[in-house]
């Protein structure tokens, strides 16, 4: 019989999210894989860097990134 694996961290979450020190998630700005040149310079620059999830989806990451931090 095969022993059980017991509970793991989603790795797909693990991926796309980071964990703050403070334990806020952030995540990456969504709209820069393509078609930037349509976009102008201000929103592609805004568009740089990562941002807070906000709290309403946060708890839901958190229970997929359990055992990652």
């Amino acid at each position: 019989m095969r022993r059980p694996k017991g509970v793991r961290t989603r790795k797909s979450a693990a991926k796309r999210f980071k964990i703050t020190a403070t334990g806020k998630v952030m995540r990456s700005s969504a709209g820069r894989r393509h078609l930037l040149q349509s976009k102008n310079s201000k929103r592609r620059r805004n568009l740089r860097g990562t941002t807070l999830v906000h709290k309403t989806d946060a708890k839901r990451i958190l229970e997929a990134l359990r055992f990652d931090h």
